[in-house]
């Protein structure tokens, strides 16, 4: 095992041996290298699935048709949280193309997962003939365990951090030093400074503690206080824009709007929280003055409606007159 950095942090007399590679072998004559940033990521992917899968069961939502929207919806996240990160550094990988699929070195952009992975989920809904609001609830909650779990894979990186600090949990490492050192052109044409010799905001941190916390708020509202489909979600815009707005002006490493000194994130994450607590409000609004429930988990055609009800007749048809001809039988026997 090789690649460890040794992290320090001001409250704490110690250094911390971090290693960003989990397995490094060879098989069949090909090197494989597994990184801890990958690993963790899979790990609170696999936790989220697991709730939503659960979630999904209790809700009575058909397994066959979450599959679908998991697998469409995992590949188009990934695929736009990588667009969302390339187009953002175009001027480097406008030069260096063979790097854009090397997603195990970083570079992926939770917003582009976020509405690439939304996008394919809705065209799924409406395809497989589920509720998207319902499904877009569960998928919220689950987002914040992936979230939260997955930002400790930039610890084991060292990247994703703020900048210079004094309170007792800021960070300093060699290879923290070494970026900061490499970037204070980047750092000075957007108008900040940060120093390679001190601590730094350990922003990872910060967003993993909100993102869990967030979880289990919204899983609360959702147990006690849910009103309508797509409530989770928009509370989940709130929540999460609020956190990103502030984590994002901390950090050192965020994608700007081209020629300007606007952090791309942070401006969205701001008009998230903002739209979100809008339509929140409105429809808490709505509910209270019309209340009504909550809408089922899937959704039928007029067809498929007026089919069900001509099921639901006939059968109750053949339950009659089985009934008639048990009570006439019965009635015949001395």
């Amino acid at each position: 095992m090789s690649d460890y950095t040794v992290v320090y942090f001001t409250g704490i007399n110690r250094g911390f041996s971090v290693p960003s590679i989990l397995a490094d072998f060879s098989i069949f004559g090909i090197d494989v290298q597994i990184r801890f940033y990958g690993a963790i990521i899979a790990f609170g992917f696999l936790l989220a699935v697991l709730f939503g899968g659960r979630m999904a069961y209790k809700w009575k939502m058909s397994l066959d048709k979450m599959v679908d929207v998991l697998i469409y919806g995992t590949l188009a996240a990934i695929v736009g949280a990588r667009l969302y990160y390339v187009f953002s550094k175009w001027d480097y990988y406008g030069n260096h193309l063979s790097d854009i699929p090397k997603i195990w070195n970083g570079g992926l952009a939770i917003y582009g997962g976020l509405i690439a992975g939304i996008i394919a989920a809705y065209f799924v809904c409406k395809a497989r003939k589920m509720n998207f609001w319902n499904l877009l609830d569960i998928a919220t909650m689950s987002f914040l365990i992936g979230q939260g779990i997955g930002r400790w894979g930039n610890f084991t990186n060292q990247e994703a951090f703020g900048v210079n600090t004094d309170l007792p949990w800021g960070m300093w490492s060699e290879k923290v030093a070494d970026y900061i050192a490499a970037n204070q052109q980047f750092f000075a044409a957007n108008g900040f400074e940060v120093d390679p010799s001190k601590p730094v905001h350990p922003t990872f941190l910060y967003e993993s503690i909100w993102c869990l916390l967030g979880f289990f708020v919204l899983y609360i509202i959702c147990r006690k206080a849910r009103l309508f489909s797509g409530q989770i979600a928009l509370c989940y815009g709130v929540w999460y824009g609020v956190e990103r707005m502030v984590v994002e002006g901390l950090r050192t490493d965020s994608l700007y709007i081209a020629g300007t000194t606007i952090r791309i994130s942070q401006a969205l994450s701001a008009a998230l929280a903002l739209v979100c607590a809008v339509l929140l409000v409105a429809l808490i609004i709505k509910y209270k003055k019309h209340p009504k429930p909550i809408d089922g988990v899937d959704y039928f055609t007029e067809l498929e409606l007026k089919k069900r009800d001509e099921d639901i007749k006939q059968a109750q048809k053949w339950l009659d007159a089985y009934l008639e001809r048990e009570k006439s039988e019965s009635g015949n026997v001395i």
